[in-house]
């Protein structure tokens, strides 16, 4: 594929600098990344609750699995000021994408459609110019990330070349892109019996929307069998592949004059110039709307949806277009302790049931990581010292390619909610990057939304902060803190001694981890610390000493071991 984007600062070499100036020794192949689904954090302005034309509410949790339940800005931003991130030792805050998402509800469970399914975990964008009114004004969301940034959290969105949201009844009401013959109050109800397919496909064949050199449609003769040219879930799919010039879709024109000036709350300003038609393809539209989040709040990296069904040509554009953008804001904001920071923008990306596995093709362009899938799931302290070897391998093999593990996310909820101490020791233990779900550290449950089809609902329930298990909350913060402070634990080269014990040596600075330490004996430290040495065990802060090839502690020792010199 030729490149389309002369205007953007294309990287054509691998991406290399993770080591960044400062004193929290940040690097992102070690990241303790945090992922939270704005709207179900914390309600921080019950004011902004309702919007558009919405229904949050219809009658019970089952039936509220997918409706905005009020998280926004000002709730992360109350618990970034009561310093809730950095006493998990959070190095990343990931948020899910800010962007507008569309008005209306799409059919819940598919073709059962036994809840209404609105956008508010960021992944239907309508508008990626303007923020959600639903998570806060352009404002608040500077203020937000501005502070997580003065406490040294860099912050990261979603970006997702593949599709824009699903059209709705609703919005087709309010931008006249389709004949309804519903009233607005109608359009906004959810409708059991109606079918998103039969109406917008077969009644309106996709008229008056994104028009068809823009989209391809699930109604459409595609072959299923190439990722890069077929539709995902029915959602209608940008051409990527095209570098056909188009201009800015008409209901997309008429939402903007309609809203004026009046919209410029939520408006991103370094958005605003690229609402004109220009000489673009779709994604280099697509993409310039994306970027300008980077250059107008200094954005540090992306998780990027779908990786394998979007052209690389692609993601390396957008690559190029975050650098420039994040360079260009580093440079216009010299006050910001941010500015000084030198990392390369970043991008992670889920690219289905892949592992740990190196992708130079990706790292080429751009990526520094994909999501592992595959990261154990069930806190197994037996063997995990060999899973770790594995990690440390890979971070010591390729300097522009990490491990990105979780526990649980926004798709899966895979760990062993009966053992999760033990899971959170495997995960903050572990090499390369590591990302914690909200509400894996305080015991968040289920919701209702279990007994729906579409059972993945209930992982996305409301944070438990009322009902808050603190004895793992505890457990959490105290490795969370010590991976943080402690570089070779995330990016250390490892030696596994047995299948309890290892060691991370990095910059001379060397981290002992013994699993099922029992408390009141010695250690055996032979060859790893000398005679004499006074250690310090990190988890329970004992002080200790090496005798005869022996660490000596006094009595105390509980979860876990982490051991070196003082």
């Amino acid at each position: 594929m030729k490149a389309i984007m002369p205007m953007l600062l294309i990287l054509t070499g691998v991406l290399t600098t993770f080591l960044v100036s400062g004193e929290d020794n940040f690097s992102w192949d070690k990241a303790t990344v945090y992922f939270t689904i704005t709207d179900r954090f914390c309600n921080g302005d019950s004011t902004n609750d309702v919007n558009y034309g919405r229904i949050v509410d219809y009658g019970s949790e089952q039936k509220n699995a997918a409706t905005f339940h009020g998280g926004d800005f000002k709730g992360l931003l109350e618990k970034a000021k009561d310093g809730y991130f950095k006493d998990l030792g959070i190095d990343v805050l990931w948020m899910t994408d800010v962007y507008e998402q569309i008005h209306g509800w799409m059919s819940g469970s598919g073709s059962i459609n036994d809840f209404p399914h609105y956008g508010y975990h960021g992944y239907y964008p309508l508008d990626y110019t303007q923020i959600d009114k639903n998570y806060g004004t352009v404002e608040e969301f500077r203020e937000l990330v501005d502070t997580l940034h003065s406490q040294g959290i860099r912050v990261m969105l979603g970006a997702n070349l593949n599709d824009p949201g699903y059209p709705t009844l609703l919005d087709a009401v309010q931008y006249g892109f389709a004949e309804t013959g519903l009233t607005e109050q109608q359009a906004a109800e959810h409708i059991k019996e109606w079918s998103y397919d039969d109406f917008f496909a077969g009644r309106l064949g996709w008229k008056g929307w994104y028009d068809r050199d823009w989209i391809r449609m699930p109604d459409e003769n595609w072959d299923e069998s190439n990722p890069l040219e077929t539709t995902l879930y029915g959602m209608p799919d940008y051409k990527d592949e095209s570098d056909k010039v188009v201009t800015i879709p008409y209901f997309m024109k008429r939402k903007w004059k309609k809203e004026g000036k009046a919209n410029d709350l939520w408006v991103n300003p370094s958005a605003k110039r690229l609402r004109k038609n220009r000489k673009w393809s779709p994604l280099q539209y697509v993409i310039r709307w994306i970027a300008s989040w980077v250059e107008e709040f200094g954005i540090d990296g992306f998780r990027c949806d779908i990786v394998e069904n979007v052209h690389l040509q692609r993601w390396k554009e957008l690559n190029g277009a975050c650098n420039e953008a994040l360079e260009n804001w580093r440079k216009k904001h010299p006050e910001l302790p941010a500015s000084q920071w030198i990392d390369r923008f970043y991008m992670t990306g889920d690219y289905e049931n892949v592992s740990i596995d190196y992708k130079p093709d990706y790292a080429h362009a751009g990526f520094s990581s994909m999501v592992n899938f595959f990261f154990p799931k069930h806190g197994d302290l037996d063997g995990i010292t060999y899973i770790w070897q594995a990690y440390s391998d890979s971070v010591a093999a390729h300097k522009d390619w990490h491990p990105f593990s979780y526990l649980n996310n926004s798709y899966h909820r895979d760990a062993d909610t009966l053992n999760m101490k033990d899971c959170a020791t495997t995960l903050l233990l572990a090499p390369g990057a590591v990302q914690i779900f909200y509400g894996d550290e305080s015991g968040r449950r289920l919701s209702e939304a279990r007994y729906n089809v579409d059972s993945n609902q209930a992982f996305r329930s409301d944070m438990n902060w009322d009902e808050m298990d603190y004895e793992l909350l505890t457990h959490f913060q105290k490795l969370g803190k010590i991976r943080k402070e402690n570089p070779a634990i995330g990016a250390g080269r490892q030696t596994t001694l047995d299948v309890h014990t290892c060691i991370r040596e990095l910059d001379g600075d060397k981290v002992m981890i013994r699993l099922f330490p029992e408390n009141g004996k010695n250690i055996v430290v032979d060859g790893i610390f000398q005679d004499n040495d006074e250690l310090i065990e990190l988890y329970s802060g004992l002080s200790g000493i090496v005798k005869g090839g022996r660490a000596i502690f006094p009595p105390g020792l509980t979860e876990v071991a982490i051991i070196k010199r003082k």
